[in-house]
């Protein structure tokens, strides 16, 4: 049995040089390698081009990187939470691709896949379309979109195996799950890391063929990114 499992964040991340792609896994700040983050920050790797559904906060998840100035571009659906990265994009120092949300997980899944690209109806007509293919499906209309090309891609999971086997826990899964494989190389942080065999091979959710380099981390601060609650008296 091929043994994934790396004794540390940073055995788990080194190859990872300025100018890379990087994907990572997460929404908001749902299920973010949170250990993997810091150690970028901690490697000062920079010019870096990050495929993520959004961009943390100011102070926490991609945030950390985007202080430093470590990220040349990135490619997003939602940014809304981060001051920093509105500053940074309407200032023209960091190169922003905003993706419909949907497209940018087909974009993920399809490099996951080997699928190179494919045709979706969202964006004909605005700006995402420009410079696109467009072609008719169906009496309606679709632009070609490509599959992401990446170096890395980092996922968080709950549980995982010395083999490379994945388990996400609740909405965890998100952006993690079609991100695991899409990349050159896929590192996996987990929560917890048990030996091969241990699972329940019926509740694994991606499988250790789609895992490079697996980890367990450290700590885990679990953020909630926004708290609403209703007054006392309502």
């Amino acid at each position: 049995m091929i043994v994934k499992k790396v004794n540390s964040v940073a055995e788990a991340l080194a190859g990872i040089q300025d100018g890379m792609t990087i994907m990572l896994g997460g929404f908001g700040l749902c299920g973010i390698p949170e250990n993997a983050i810091a150690e970028l920050v901690r490697l000062n790797v920079t010019q870096l081009t990050c495929i993520s559904n959004n961009a943390g906060v100011d102070d926490f998840g991609l945030g950390l990187l985007l202080q430093k100035r470590q990220i040349k571009k990135m490619i997003s659906s939602y940014v809304g939470e981060n001051a920093e990265f509105e500053r940074q994009m309407l200032s023209g120092e960091l190169e922003v691709e905003l993706t419909p949300q949907g497209t940018l997980a087909e974009k993920c899944r399809a490099a996951q896949a080997g699928i190179p690209a494919f045709y979706t109806p969202a964006g004909y007509g605005t700006e995402v379309a420009e410079g696109k293919e467009v072609k008719e499906f169906n009496g309606k209309m679709h632009i070609l979109e490509h599959a992401y090309k990446a170096d890395y891609s980092i996922v968080k999971a709950w549980k995982g195996d010395e083999a490379g086997n994945l388990i996400f826990k609740g909405t965890a899964r998100n952006f993690n799950a079609p991100m695991a494989g899409a990349a050159k190389i896929t590192i996996a942080e987990v929560e917890e890391l048990v030996p091969a065999g241990t699972l329940d091979p019926n509740e694994i959710h991606i499988p250790g063929i789609m895992v490079q380099r697996i980890f367990q981390g450290e700590t885990f601060e679990k953020r909630i990114e926004q708290r609403t609650v209703r007054p006392k008296n309502s």
